[in-house]
């Protein structure tokens, strides 16, 4: 039989969150895109929660958005109940979240990329990567010293990929968002299915190829809990959790107007000592304490065994039930995923306030799969020996959809950039929490999936989900995925962002009778002496709006712009200071590593330090100061033989 044959650009091999932004991204830089998936009903599924968004993962979605992705538009189009967490606390850590109707959210992305021009979904399973031999391969024709961050000095690269069925697609490049299929396995007690996520085919074959590549594999697992049927539960043992009466959108394009939409309730109860002795009884049939299961779960997600297993003081947990959608009867019960067998399953279940006489849907499981050691890595998600390959997702050693549909849109535009010949998207991580994300990734040791927490980003003042167009849609639009339009509009919000905040600075309030008589009807102290608006404005119990009173020159502005007149005012000293340290830090980031560096050259660096950055292979000495192992001594030794070395190559 004659071999099968297309020639595509890039081939994406996998449709969860992660695919579907790296196959977006490199079909809307016009580039021929196939995406590959073991169903065509899965495309964009949600295996697990029916979210998104949360802590810190809001952040995600919204510079997502102002890169020019899709995760941000597609909720807004999906969700049924939307609520800012967080907002008892400073603007660095509201985020958003929003419960997903699950089936909708998959229909309307799946529609997106049925209709996005050089985009083709194909249902087959990859199962070989086709590499040929080369020289001295380089990510990109470009030449510039940045580049020099991206340099391959590898002997492979990418050629095309083989299916199952024996179809061979020539690419130039390949992005693996391969989830949690690979040789993937569900656990339910003694029950092992070997099967994907919700009961789908897995994907047997691609690790072996893999392998062969001398790429390093690893064990990980996640976990879901059980669906209730909503007609069994008891609500009103529950406590009623509302959304927000006025819904802010995720996507920065979407018309705030759009998702003013009736809302849907989520509710909350907790489990009890009946619960967790029932649980503590069985622990011998869990597939975790019984050594049945291989990988590493995450350690910021665990199991309802493990939560009463390892916080034993603890007489109660939280449990969420949330609806699955608007036309179905699935409810998902948040925080009590679980291995357990199905009669323990649902013996826990009915101890909990209001699940009495739950009747179980889809029983909970865990599921392991196959991933990366993610320091195989560039920080542009190119393998550092294998040109033309990229990676995105909880393939990569991550978990959730926002972590994954973000290393998605920056693994495909980066795909994208590369057969195009220019130079890669790299957020450091003064930039964006994607930055933060992708970094900790590929620098730092991570032996369980990673989760991203407001409390890794060492900038978050200045990384707030409010300004993330501010920040990142410039980057977008000069990769080209953001429109002319979208571009203008921001570059005009920021215009009339400084223009208020500089109109604030030279108002000068005086101390006049009225004006005292205000302050002192706000709570606030009287003047001695002239001050101006912005200064008044740092006043706790004032705010911009309150302030409308005493400033009757006052032009009317978006909600936008006044939002970040009012955190740039108050927050002023906070962020001047946080500006300073990221000077400091990108000093270290522009100190590049050249990629063919020997470290056994560099005399005084100690044995641990040089394994570990021949390990690494560091693109910058900011790099290379993060990597465990790594100490401040080394990267001095580092620094004054770079400057040797940077000397004799200008003779």
């Amino acid at each position: 039989m004659p071999e099968m044959r297309e020639i595509v650009d890039v081939c994406v091999v996998g449709a969860g969150h992660a695919g579907c932004e790296a196959a977006l991204a490199c079909a809307r830089l016009g580039l021929e895109t196939v995406i590959f998936t073991v169903s065509v009903d899965s495309i964009a599924m949600m295996p697990c929660n029916p979210n998104v968004g949360g802590t810190s993962k809001g952040h995600l979605v919204r510079e997502i958005d102002a890169l020019g992705g899709e995760m941000g538009k597609n909720i807004d189009k999906t969700f049924i109940q939307s609520k800012m967490l967080n907002q008892s606390k400073g603007p660095a850590v509201h985020s958003l979240r929003a419960q997903a109707d699950k089936a909708e959210y998959s229909r309307a992305m799946r529609k997106v990329l049925e209709n996005q021009e050089h985009l083709t979904i194909k249902q087959a399973e990859v199962c070989e990567l086709l590499t040929e031999e080369c020289d001295g391969c380089v990510s990109s024709d470009s030449k510039t010293d940045s580049n020099l961050l991206q340099r391959n000095i590898a002997s492979k690269k990418i050629i095309g990929v083989k299916t199952f069925t024996g179809t061979v697609y020539e690419c130039k490049a390949v992005v693996l968002c391969t989830g949690t299929y690979l040789k993937a396995r569900c656990l339910c007690g003694e029950a092992i299915t070997y099967t994907g996520p919700n009961g789908l085919q897995p994907a047997n074959h691609l690790t072996d190829s893999l392998l062969s590549l001398g790429v390093e594999m690893r064990r990980f697992k996640t976990g879901t809990p059980a669906r209730m049927d909503k007609r069994s539960i008891d609500f009103s043992k529950m406590e009623e959790q509302f959304g927000d009466d006025k819904v802010i959108p995720f996507s920065f394009s979407t018309n705030p107007d759009d998702v003013q939409i009736d809302q849907v309730s989520c509710w909350l109860t907790y489990t009890n000592e009946k619960t967790h002795e029932i649980i503590r009884a069985n622990l011998d049939r869990s597939p975790i304490y019984a050594g049945i299961i291989e990988g590493t779960g995450p350690r910021y997600c665990p199991s309802i065994e493990d939560k009463v297993v390892k916080f034993a003081d603890k007489e109660r947990h939280q449990v969420f039930i949330e609806p699955e959608g608007l036309h179905t009867n699935e409810m998902y019960v948040g925080g009590m995923s679980s291995s357990l067998p199905e009669d323990v399953q649902i013996a826990m279940y009915r101890t909990v306030p209001g699940l009495e006489n739950c009747k179980i849907v889809r029983n909970a499981y865990a599921i392991e799969y196959d991933c990366i050691n993610p320091r195989q890595l560039y920080p542009s998600l190119e393998f550092k020996d294998i040109k033309g390959l990229f990676s995105g997702g909880q393939f990569n050693g991550s978990s959730g959809y926002e972590e994954a549909a973000a290393q998605g849109l920056i693994a495909g535009m980066n795909a994208a950039l590369s057969i195009l010949g220019k130079e890669p998207v790299v957020l450091d991580r003064s930039q964006a929490y994607i930055g933060v994300l992708i970094d900790d990734l590929v620098t730092k040791e991570n032996f369980e999936p990673y989760r991203m927490m407001t409390s890794r980003a060492e900038y978050r003042l200045l990384l707030r989900q409010d300004n993330a167009d501010l920040r990142l849609r410039k980057i977008g639009y000069e990769a080209g995925l953001v429109s002319e339009q979208l571009y203008e509009a921001t570059v005009e919000k920021k215009k009339l962002i400084d223009q208020e905040i500089e109109r604030l600075k030279n108002t000068v309030i005086g101390a006049a009778k009225e004006n005292q008589e205000f302050l002192i009807a706000h709570g606030s102290a009287t003047l001695k002496t002239g001050t101006n608006l912005a200064e008044l404005m740092c006043r706790p119990e004032l705010n911009y709006e309150i302030l409308s009173e005493i400033d009757p020159k006052r032009e009317p502005l978006p909600e936008d712009v006044i939002e970040q007149v009012e955190i740039e005012i108050k927050y002023e000293g906070y962020i001047e200071r946080q500006l300073r340290q990221v000077e400091q830090y990108k000093k270290m980031e522009k100190k590049l590593i050249p990629a063919d560096l020997d470290y056994n050259e560099v005399s005084s660096l100690r044995l641990e330090a040089r394994q570990k950055l021949i390990s690494y292979k560091p693109v910058s000495v900011g790099q290379a100061s993060r990597i465990s192992g790594v100490s401040p001594a080394d990267i001095s030794v580092l620094l004054v033989y770079l400057e040797h070395y940077n000397s004799m190559k200008r003779k």
